[in-house]
């Protein structure tokens, strides 16, 4: 009887030290969004995971679905030939590694930029330039844990003013 005695506050004891370490061990997302950075093409992918215990080194990648249309403008800002634009889509990322601080969580953004016009040309006085992105299926990636939180919706925007937004960008 006195060999259980003593043994329970020993258990006890060492149950009370294992919990801290079993609650740090469940990471999840606090939040993910996204948004367009400043005017421009970029998106920014912001979020917050928490439960990852103290100074843990977390690799993150950010995702997203992206159609970009590209038009030759001329020197007077006009899009002098409607054929001659190109759309181009494929799926885009960005990583990122971060070390979580003494509260266990890490807040950071993540930054998409727009698919390449790859080898679309301009005749020459004109450039390529950038009119309309659309960036879809959005999602954040912890890749060390394996968990991934989904951005819901479509952030779409057209870069061009004017009757070039009226030409080059969907309604």
């Amino acid at each position: 009887m006195r060999r259980i005695l003593l043994a329970l506050p020993v258990a006890l004891l060492a149950l009370f030290l294992a919990a801290p370490a079993a609650l740090a061990a469940s990471p999840h997302f606090v939040s993910a969004s996204a948004a367009f950075q400043g005017s421009g093409p970029n998106l920014n992918v912001s979020f917050k995971e928490a439960g990852l215990g103290n100074n843990q080194t977390i690799t993150y990648l950010a995702s997203a679905d992206a159609t970009a249309t590209y038009a030759c403008i001329n020197g007077g800002g006009n899009h002098p030939s409607a054929a001659n634009k190109e759309t181009v889509s494929g799926p885009v990322s960005a990583a990122g590694t971060f070390t979580s601080g003494k509260n266990g969580s890490i807040s950071q953004t993540l930054t998409l930029f727009p698919p390449s016009a790859g080898s679309f040309a301009c005749p020459s006085g004109q450039k390529p330039t950038l009119a309309f992105l659309s960036y879809t299926m959005v999602q954040i990636e912890d890749t060390t844990n394996m968990l991934t939180e989904s951005i819901p919706g479509t952030f779409s925007r057209c870069l061009v003013t004017g009757d070039l937004a009226t030409e080059l960008c969907p309604a």
